[in-house]
């Protein structure tokens, strides 16, 4: 009997998404640092990360540090389409596919040794595949354990692929920077570090009561486990996203409350229409903000009744910007956003009595009716008359 020497777990990612779709459509851009986004990075390609351009980072920062980069508006539509066209390559590999995001994914291609070879084999030609149909580098990692997988992608980046054999997974994993846990934000890695634990295996040679002790018993729990390369998770095919959101970098210009207002009225229906036309209902609206000083907040409501209804988001919305308000005004708002969690399918809930339908709902399904056939633009809140569309980026899922 045949027993593999390769994990079958696959962790493909595109190489600075954003970035490449925008060097791939247009040629002069090729070769040169690029940025997505103005007032805050979206996205950087390689030769601006080299110069330490990075994610999220303001802007101006931005263009200090990499003063020749080219600055692209988003096109978010291009990157739609380009990440539709990368998940027909993965689902064309093997059935079995965990999309993560707009660009990564988990693969399982165990049972295609006998038809399509080993894994590593399946993933030069899946990273060849997706040059050639769709024209973007993709970087991929190979192990047996999702966690592993994840890491050998994220070490073998840009445009690389990397096998972790599973007599090696310790000796691959244990010189990595603690960072490289999944899990392991700035803040946990300030406490870990502040400990004298720098390395996955000083994290893998601390007894599991000290984690918990340190991190509280679910980080504690969940480190102690990947730091020895325990990660019995299988790649789950058809995984509903668990929220969707938008969100709108604002720059360092104070707005006024009513600016504010237009922008999030603008999210707010550019969201809802997703959530109808994905056939699902949200119980939980959450505000996103980022402040000038890099700090984050939220601020969420849990209705007693799960809706796609525009009218009825949009209140709950402009509920938690009112009640943020003062937070806008002493510490600065650069970033806005708004998401919905707790998602449930369309027609899975018990409709509370009465049964009535509201008038507002024949009005949704009026207005989408209408940018379905001619477009978004074809209508649109008398509010927003006059005033350019804020600029929607969507949230990875969680």
């Amino acid at each position: 009997m045949f027993v593999s020497t390769e994990g079958p777990i696959l962790h493909a990612d595109l190489d600075a998404f954003y970035a490449s779709v925008e060097q791939r459509d247009d040629p002069r851009l090729r070769g040169r640092p690029v940025i997505v986004g103005g007032g805050v990075v979206l996205a950087a390609s390689y030769e601006a990360k080299r110069l330490g351009v990075r994610t999220a980072m303001g802007g101006a920062q931005a263009l200090r540090l990499c003063p020749h980069a080219v600055v692209v508006p988003p096109r978010m539509a291009a990157y739609s389409a380009a990440s539709k066209a990368v998940f027909e390559v993965f689902r064309d590999t093997t059935p079995i596919v965990e999309g993560l995001s707009i660009d990564e994914a988990f693969l399982d291609v165990g049972g295609l040794r006998r038809i399509a070879g080993s894994p590593s084999e399946i993933a030069r030609r899946l990273r060849a595949e997706v040059l050639a149909r769709v024209g973007l580098p993709i970087t991929v990692g190979v192990a047996r354990t999702k966690f592993l997988a994840k890491v050998a992608s994220a070490v073998a980046k840009p445009d690389g692929l990397l096998v972790v054999p599973p007599d090696g997974e310790l000796e691959f994993l244990h010189p990595l920077p603690v960072e490289r846990l999944w899990g392991v934000g700035k803040v946990t890695s300030e406490k870990l570090r502040s400990r004298g634990i720098r390395t996955v295996r000083q994290v893998a040679e601390l007894p599991e009561v000290d984690l918990v002790s340190m991190l509280g018993r679910g980080a504690g729990h969940h480190l102690h486990a990947l730091s020895r390369g325990l990660d019995p998770r299988p790649v789950q095919v058809g995984r509903r996203r668990r929220s969707m959101g938008s969100q709108r970098a604002l720059g360092r210009r104070r707005r006024s409350m009513a600016e504010l207002d237009e922008l999030l009225v603008s999210i707010v229906d550019r969201l809802a229409r997703r959530l109808r036309s994905a056939s699902r209902l949200t119980r939980t609206v959450v505000l996103r903000m980022r402040f000038a000083d890099f700090t984050r907040a939220t601020r969420s409501r849990t209705m007693v009744e799960a809706t796609d209804h525009t009218e009825t988001l949009l209140a709950a919305a402009r509920k938690l910007l009112v009640e943020a308000q003062s937070l806008v005004y002493d510490r600065g708002l650069t970033l806005l956003g708004i998401s919905f969690s707790n998602l449930t399918p369309h027609g899975s809930v018990q409709l509370m009595l009465p049964f009535e339908i509201e008038d507002g709902v024949a009005v949704d399904s009026a207005v989408d009716g209408i940018r379905d056939r001619f477009g978004s633009a074809a209508i649109t809140r008398g509010s927003l008359l006059g005033h350019e569309p804020g600029m929607s980026v969507p949230l990875l899922p969680d």
